[in-house]
């Protein structure tokens, strides 16, 4: 009887442990919302990295993408993370500026018209790092690493062609957010609006905005001809990257196995991604000028001048963003630029 009961008892033990072991085995899902299209290179690119971090995990993490803000709109996907809505999310600094107004560095006065490489120097460097700390502390995620690029972002209009610099004067250009574009449109004595990028289509189509902030793989993916972009002025207004961020609590549920596949991965990956979405940014050029539209590229001495121009409002501009003068001036250094010149 006795040795009956143990064994009865040992079989009820084990039963009410298999699904708690089951459980344990199932994967942990990862919820990653973008609010760029199923055609956009950064939804691509986030797609195959869910893929393959999959695989690499062996099961124990389940990536689920949701483009086309399906889930969230990258301004809200901050609030999201922090609140358990989304496990991961590749949001533009632009749309964190509220959490934290020195992400708006890039927008100063000294990143006109700069390249990947230059800006590289500054957001892959000591200011980088600054950044993502501070963003850290404040929003309750972990960041993975690099920045994801975008690319320049240039000016494009429906109506008025754009032959240079001046000729964005009196327009009302969409931004994509934060403060630092509203005030540089205003420097070029246009009119700031802010649309979500999902609205934007419909927004042009409907006369909203006569000209907007975006890139050329922005305009191909989206096919912004169809809704009345004409002319492209390649005036590098800033150069846009992505924040890889991860819910702080999800992190932590990984354990230190998963979290070294993950950081690894993107390692890894990041330096393709950046080559691609050069390329893909290049190449859309051709498209948008078989699709109608008349594109423009200013000399580089255009680009310096007005960058010149620029550096005079400098420190009026870091007081009216919030920004620390010591991360301003951090990063102007790193570009080259001693004192305002």
């Amino acid at each position: 009887m006795m040795l009956r009961r143990t064994l009865l008892s040992g079989a009820a033990v084990s039963a009410m442990a298999a699904p708690a072991l089951l459980r344990a085995q199932e994967p942990l899902k990862m919820r990653l919302s973008l609010d760029t299209s199923a055609a956009h290179t950064r939804t691509m690119q986030m797609t195959d990295f869910a893929k393959e971090l999959e695989k690499v995990a062996s099961g124990k993490i389940k990536v689920e993408v949701f483009h086309s803000a399906q889930l969230f709109r990258d301004r809200d996907v901050g609030k999201a993370l922090r609140q358990g809505g989304a496990e991961m999310g590749v949001p533009g600094p632009w749309n964190l500026t509220g959490i934290e107004a020195n992400l708006d560095v890039t927008q100063s006065p000294a990143f006109y018209g700069r390249s990947a490489t230059e800006v590289y120097k500054v957001i892959d460097g000591d200011v980088g790092r600054t950044l993502n700390s501070m963003l850290e502390k404040k929003l309750g995620v972990h960041i993975l690493g690099k920045w994801l690029d975008l690319g320049a972002s240039h000016t494009f209009s429906t109506a008025k062609p754009l032959n240079a610099p001046d000729d964005l004067k009196g327009l009302k250009i969409r931004t994509s957010g934060g403060a630092g574009q509203m005030v540089r449109v205003k420097f070029f004595e246009g009119v700031p609006n802010f649309t979500a990028w999902p609205d934007v289509p419909l927004a042009l189509s409907q006369g909203t905005f006569d000209a907007l902030f975006t890139t050329n793989e922005s305009v191909k993916s989206a096919k912004l001809w169809d809704s009345g972009v004409k002319y492209g002025l390649q005036d590098q207004q800033f150069f846009a990257q992505y924040i890889p961020m991860v819910s702080e609590a999800f992190w932590k549920k990984l354990g230190p196995d998963l979290q070294k596949i993950v950081t690894d991965m993107w390692a890894s990956k990041i330096g393709g991604w950046r080559t691609a979405m050069a390329a893909s940014q290049a190449e859309s050029v051709g498209i948008m000028e078989k699709a109608g539209i008349k594109i423009v590229v200013p000399a580089p001495s255009v680009l310096e001048a007005t960058r010149k121009k620029l550096m005079v409002t400098q420190d009026a501009v870091t007081k009216e963003l919030k920004l620390d003068p010591a991360l301003v001036a951090q990063a102007n250094a790193a570009l080259g630029i001693t004192g305002k010149s």
